[in-house]
């Protein structure tokens, strides 16, 4: 066992799997109050024969088992997560405290306006300064995750060539683009249409242009690309798309990596979709929720969702009489609770700040794939990575026949998270790993040492790699078998 990192271990003895497991007859966690209102029977159309299963256990049963189940789990208060193209880094907690604040915490959303003007006013400050960071006209933060401000984006697209009358059918992606935009293009009513990467893993732009006619309403891409590469070609690409009335669409998964030091408007976008937990640090996982706020140029704000903020002297109210509006994307007005931790990240780093979060991000991916090249080369040497970057491990398995998911079963062992793997499809053995700007030189030199003894014990004990982990409280899993036959169940 490697002293690099700390193993992920059971913490304590072992416990029951459920609450139900832990359950034993007469135990009680809390006593119910005195009823203070008549006894009424419950309707018989409702009644049941038994009562239902319920777990009857201690207190002292209920904080162990919760306790012990945290402790086998992994998130961004207890490790490092390199996963390349999420950006999962850690959430400063002073956010979470400001989210939680009464004033914000306890609005109902059908509150009038005048008893919300300061979650209003945070609202529509926030909505201008991810204009100025995007170089965009106006926004909507009301998508709650990234995967619908896709979507918003698109109908958005469709919107602005059905009023001018405009009969468009594709959507050009990437061939590395990110699984969800050909998803969301067909959500838009669209086909989408593959552009290929060119030896350098940039768009082949004269393949681009040769795709593009007058069916083309948009092109969906992100600058730096899915391989962690910024796309030099981008005004030229932006250009083909324009001159034939169609719109280009900036997936905001890479913006943290130029923030503050270009904008996707000044590129050529038209449409900027934002993921708040990969640029501002909000809260990932677990199903959400998030936010995707959209920004567009002055010509497509007319089809923004409503209701969006507007300023009234000095009174903040909202606006949903826009007739060409594509109408509502979600319920009330988006995930507010993110929206809110957006913006405290916003006013703690400021402009100069955003910067630094961009220079240091590409700072800490250039290091770290400096130090594992020699076992894990990039798979594309001659164009420089910025905040990610995407090695291989397809010289590993030609030697030892050891893949990129042994390598990263085995740093679990070694106590991280492993990276992203097989991932850009475009690239063979993928490992594909973003450090993000808020870890530091120690914890990217271990991550690096693991990945490094990961390799050598691939020559050296490749039943050891075949086998890991060893030491989590799941062994390694079948992961074709569970994806074959899903079963989803509480």
């Amino acid at each position: 066992m490697s002293d690099i990192g700390a193993p992920i271990r059971r913490q304590g003895p072992p416990g029951p799997r459920t609450i139900i497991d832990a359950s034993q007859g007469g135990r009680r966690a809390s006593t119910m109050p005195t009823a203070d209102v008549p006894a009424a029977p419950i309707p018989a159309a409702f009644a049941r024969a038994t009562p239902p299963a319920l777990p009857e256990v201690g207190e002292v049963d209920i904080v162990r088992h919760y306790t012990r189940l945290s402790q086998e789990n992994y998130g961004l208060d207890t490790g490092f997560y390199p996963l390349g193209s999420c950006s999962m880094k850690y959430n400063p907690k002073i956010a979470e405290t400001v989210a939680t604040a009464p004033g914000f915490s306890r609005l109902h959303p059908l509150q009038p306006d005048a008893t919300t003007q300061g979650t209003l006013e945070l609202l529509w400050r926030l909505e201008r300064a991810l204009c100025a960071i995007t170089g965009m006209a106006r926004a909507t933060v009301q998508p709650p995750a990234g995967a619908c401000g896709e979507m918003t984006g698109l109908l958005i697209m469709r919107a602005a060539h059905a009023a001018a009358g405009r009969e468009r059918t594709t959507v050009l992606i990437p061939d590395s683009a990110h699984g969800t935009n050909p998803a969301s293009v067909h959500l838009g009513g669209y086909d989408a249409v593959a552009v290929p990467s060119g030896d350098d893993g940039l768009v082949d732009v004269e393949a681009l242009e040769r795709r593009v006619d007058d069916t083309v309403a948009g092109l969906m891409l992100t600058n730096p690309n899915t391989l962690g590469l910024f796309e030099r070609d981008i005004a030229r690409i932006a250009s083909a798309v324009h001159d034939v009335g169609g719109y280009v669409y900036y997936d905001g998964a890479n913006l943290n990596a130029i923030m503050g030091r270009t904008r996707p408007g000044d590129m050529g976008f038209d449409i900027v979709h934002i993921n708040t937990h990969k640029t501002f640090a909000t809260p990932h996982g677990g199903g959400g929720p998030g936010a995707g706020p959209v920004g567009v140029i002055e010509e497509l704000v007319p089809f923004l969702p409503v209701p969006h903020v507007d300023r009234d002297g000095d009174r903040f109210v909202l606006v949903d009489d826009v007739p060409t509006s594509i109408g509502r994307v979600h319920g009330f007005h988006g995930n507010v609770g993110i929206l809110v931790r957006a913006y405290v990240y916003l006013l703690l780093h400021g402009r100069d700040g955003l910067a630094e979060v961009s220079d240091l991000a590409v700072l800490n991916a250039n290091y770290l794939a400096a130090l594992v090249r020699d076992a894990f080369p990039l798979a594309f040497p001659d164009s420089p990575p910025m905040h990610e970057f995407v090695a291989t491990a397809a010289s590993l398995e030609r030697e030892t026949g050891l893949r990129a998911m042994d390598v990263a079963k085995r740093v679990i062992d070694l106590g991280f998270h492993p990276s992203t793997v097989y991932f850009p499809l475009v690239v063979d053995e993928a490992m594909m790993v973003e450090p993000t700007e808020t870890e530091s030189k120690a914890t990217l030199d271990a991550f690096a040492a693991a990945l490094l003894q990961a390799a050598k014990e691939a020559a050296s004990d490749p039943d050891l790699l075949h086998r890991a982990p060893v030491t989590t409280p799941v062994g390694r899993l079948d992961e074709p078998r569970a994806a074959r036959h899903l079963t989803l169940h509480w």
